[in-house]
């Protein structure tokens, strides 16, 4: 499974341990990726693995819909943009 959340993007980081007499060796930094299935209004129950962080910045926009077309599609991880175009074909498709 890949370490990676799907809405920003975050991954594995890099970096050392280091010792009281200074020995650095190599470590990874995981991120704190949860497997959670989150409400669409559109698009019903969405499977996607993701950080407490997202989950959070999820809920302050007030719901998955309403993050995903409000943030930036710099900002979004390759997962959620391809989430947003499937969103935006749903929401034209309901209102044609």
């Amino acid at each position: 499974m890949a370490r990676r959340c799907d809405i920003t993007g975050k991954g594995v980081q890099t970096g050392n341990n280091v010792s009281h007499a200074h020995n650095k060796t190599r470590r990874r930094y995981l991120p704190n990726v949860q497997k959670m299935s989150l409400y669409s209004e559109t698009l019903g129950s969405v499977r996607m693995k993701l950080t407490p962080h997202a989950l959070r910045s999820i809920e302050h926009n007030g719901g998955l819909d309403d993050y995903l077309l409000t943030t930036s599609n710099l900002k979004l991880a390759p997962e959620a943009l391809k989430l947003k175009r499937r969103l935006k074909r749903a929401q034209a498709k309901k209102a044609a």
